[in-house]
């Protein structure tokens, strides 16, 4: 089984490699610096989790994962805008990403913040060109684009970050930092399977499973995350650890300990996993994912 994710993975990854550089524009004779930002952060490494889960929906739901890409490579890039703006000293002040210096240390602060600004724009670009997605009716298109907006702006994203600094130095409830969880990393998360189903032609019982799977899973993968902050090796993860105690973050680990953060964490494994018997076995690629989403070293 293991071997199968890994060659499936591989497979997904690869494909959107190719895609990710290929979609973007030319630099241009003015924004060259900001061009070798956005290449430097996008293509610096990463696991691709949200494309691969973006085109494994597809398949599951009778797709081919192919006409899926632009959305993938859309999805890594919004993705990648928050990694940069995360790691700026505004934020959480990080020196290192993936292994390599962070794109405001490499670059300067405010070629990084032009660098995200234009990934997030070049996401929205992508997805509505005329020759993308163009077997795609115009409904599941707009609703695509619709939930990937959602999930990166104020309902989602933007929303779990700025109630993640409000929260800094507090005692939260287990409302609020869940709350946290399912907005600033769990919506985009979830957006990459509804918008895989979307493309894929699924029904609406199946896109509605996809969105509580994304749901269970986009928060385990936060616990994964806080987790790895307390317990990950910074050499292994190519960023520093334990910073989140020393920001005083409200995190699962800080809240419930490491033992119960891992009992919630497998609950929700198996929530995820309840929410796709709809599917049978093609559900098990996503299936496979949860369980490597959870079990992670970086």
């Amino acid at each position: 089984m293991a071997d199968l994710l890994t060659k499936t993975l591989k497979k997904y990854q690869g494909l959107v490699d190719e895609r990710l550089k290929s979609y973007l524009p030319p630099p241009g004779k003015y924004a060259r610096q900001v061009h070798k930002a956005m290449v430097y952060s996008l293509l610096g490494g990463g696991k691709r989790i949200r494309p691969v889960l973006c085109l494994m929906a597809c398949k599951a739901v009778g797709g081919r994962p192919v006409t899926a890409l632009p959305a993938a490579c859309a999805l890594e890039y919004i993705h990648t805008y928050s990694l940069i703006h995360d790691d700026l000293p505004a934020l959480d002040n990080d020196d290192y990403r993936r292994g390599q210096v962070s794109c405001h240390k490499k670059f300067g602060e405010a070629t990084a913040i032009l660098a995200g600004d234009a990934l997030l724009t070049e996401a929205f670009s992508l997805l509505s060109r005329k020759t993308i997605l163009s077997g795609l009716a115009v409904q599941p298109r707009l609703q695509v684009i619709q939930e990937i907006a959602r999930a990166a702006g104020i309902q989602g994203m933007v929303a779990g970050q700025e109630a993640d600094l409000t929260a800094e130095n507090k005692n939260v409830s287990l409302g609020v930092l869940r709350y946290i969880h399912e907005h600033k990393t769990g919506a985009l998360i979830t957006a990459s399977l509804v918008s895989g189903g979307l493309i894929g032609g699924g029904r609406r019982g199946e896109i509605e499973a996809l969105r509580t799977f994304g749901r269970k899973i986009g928060l385990a993968f936060q616990i994964k995350d806080d987790l790895l902050n307390v317990e990950g090796q910074a050499q292994i993860m190519g960023k520093k650890t334990g910073t989140d105690a020393k920001r005083a973050k409200a995190t699962y680990p800080t809240l419930l300990g490491l033992d119960q953060s891992k009992m919630l964490g497998q609950e929700l494994l198996f929530e995820a996993n309840r929410a796709l018997r709809i599917f049978g076995q093609k559900a098990l690629p996503l299936i496979q994912m949860g369980t490597y989403i959870f079990s992670r070293e970086t």
